[in-house]
C-alpha cells in the first residue's frame, strides 16, 4: 500500500452494521467491530455508530468485547486493543433525553470492568439554519456535532444558507450520499454543489450511505436476492475531489466530473503525491483535507470498500 493511499484510508469508514442495507443485529454488529478493530486495516475504522435509542443494547451485547473486559470475553486477538471504543450516537429521539441517555452510557462505560466506550459525536436532521444554534446551544462543546442536510435542500436546492450557519464553528454538515432505492441517490451535481458549498465556507463535512465502492458504478443497492441497483457513488470520487477542490488543485466547477469519473485507472496514489487524471496534491495536502475537512464516511459494510480496492488494483 503506498504512503498517500494510507493517508487517504486513515480513519475513513465509521462503521455502521446495524443500518440498511446490511440491517445486521447488534450481537453481530459488535462481533463485527471488535474483530475490525483488531485487523490488519483497522488504522482505516472510525467510529461505530449507534443509534441512541439502542445504546443500552449497545451495553448489553458489546461491553464484553469492549477494550478492559477482552481478558475474558475470548477475544484473545483484542490483547492489542487499546482506549476505548469510539461511538457516533445517531439521534432518534428527543434531543435532551438523548443527551441524558449519552452522559448515562459515557459514565458505565468509563471502568475497565464495565467495557471502556464513549460517545464521541452525535448526529442528527436539521430542518433549517435557524436549528444550527439550536443545537450547539444543547450539545456539550466536548460532543462532536454532525447536522444532516434536509433531503429537499440537497436534491436540487442551495445549501449555502444551511453551511453558512455552521461556519466559524466545530459542527459538521452531513450529507447522504445514497439509499436502499435509486431515488435516494443525489446526482453528482447536487454531490458537488454541497461539496464547494463547505469548501468555500470551511466547513467540515462527512458523508453518509451509498459509498460502500471506491468508484462511481452500477451496483445493487441491497443485499436481497433481486435488489434494485443504480449507478453509486464511489468514495474515492467524493473525498479525492473534496481534497482537490480544498487545495485548490481543481477549479471547482471541475468538481463535479471527478465525482462522474468510472475510470479506475484515473486515480493515481504514490508515496508522495495522489491525482486524479494528472492534478496531484501531496500527501500532507491529502491528510490536512482528511483531517479538517473531508472527514469520514458511514458504511454498513467495512469489508467491501477493501475488496473493490483489491479488484481495480489499488491494493
Amino acid at each position: 500500500m503506498t504512503e498517500t493511499l494510507r493517508a487517504f484510508l486513515t480513519g475513513l469508514i465509521d462503521y455502521a452494521g446495524l443500518f440498511p442495507p446490511a440491517k445486521l443485529d447488534m450481537p453481530t454488529t459488535v462481533k463485527n467491530y471488535a474483530t475490525y478493530l483488531a485487523a490488519d486495516n483497522s488504522f482505516a475504522l472510525g467510529k461505530l455508530k449507534c443509534p441512541v435509542t439502542r445504546l443500552d443494547e449497545l451495553t448489553e451485547h458489546g461491553s464484553i468485547v469492549m477494550p478492559g473486559t477482552y481478558a475474558t470475553s475470548g477475544y484473545t486477538e483484542m490483547a492489542g486493543i487499546a482506549g476505548p471504543w469510539m461511538i457516533s450516537a445517531i439521534i432518534n429521539a428527543d434531543l435532551e433525553e438523548s443527551l441524558d441517555a449519552i452522559d448515562a452510557f459515557n459514565e458505565h462505560h468509563g471502568t475497565h470492568e464495565n467495557g471502556q466506550a464513549r460517545v464521541a459525536s452525535i448526529e442528527l436532521k436539521i430542518n433549517e439554519p435557524g436549528d444550527v444554534d439550536d443545537v450547539l446551544d444543547a450539545v456539550p462543546s466536548d460532543l462532536g456535532v454532525a447536522m444532516e442536510l434536509p433531503t429537499e435542500t440537497i436534491f436540487g436546492g442551495d445549501p449555502r444558507g444551511f453551511v453558512a450557519a455552521l461556519a466559524g464553528g466545530e459542527a459538521k454538515a452531513k450529507i447522504r450520499c445514497g439509499g436502499v432505492e435509486p431515488s435516494m441517490i443525489p446526482s453528482t451535481e447536487d454531490v458537488a454543489r454541497f461539496i464547494n458549498a463547505c469548501a468555500t465556507a470551511e466547513v467540515a463535512f462527512e458523508p453518509t450511505a451509498g459509498l460502500h465502492h471506491p468508484l462511481r458504478a452500477e451496483h445493487p443497492l441491497t443485499y436481497d436476492e433481486n435488489p434494485p441497483r443504480a449507478v453509486m457513488h464511489g468514495f474515492l470520487n467524493v473525498f479525492l475531489g473534496a481534497a482537490l477542490v480544498r487545495s485548490r488543485a481543481i477549479e471547482p466547477d471541475r468538481l463535479q466530473t471527478v465525482l462522474d469519473e468510472m475510470d479506475p485507472r484515473a486515480f493515481t496514489f504514490d508515496d508522495e503525491t495522489c491525482a486524479w487524471r494528472g492534478t496531484s496534491i501531496t500527501i500532507e495536502q491529502l491528510a490536512r483535507c482528511r483531517d479538517s475537512f473531508c472527514l469520514g464516511y458511514g458504511s454498513c459494510s467495512f469489508t467491501e470498500p477493501f475488496d473493490d480496492l483489491r479488484a481495480i488494483g489499488l491494493l
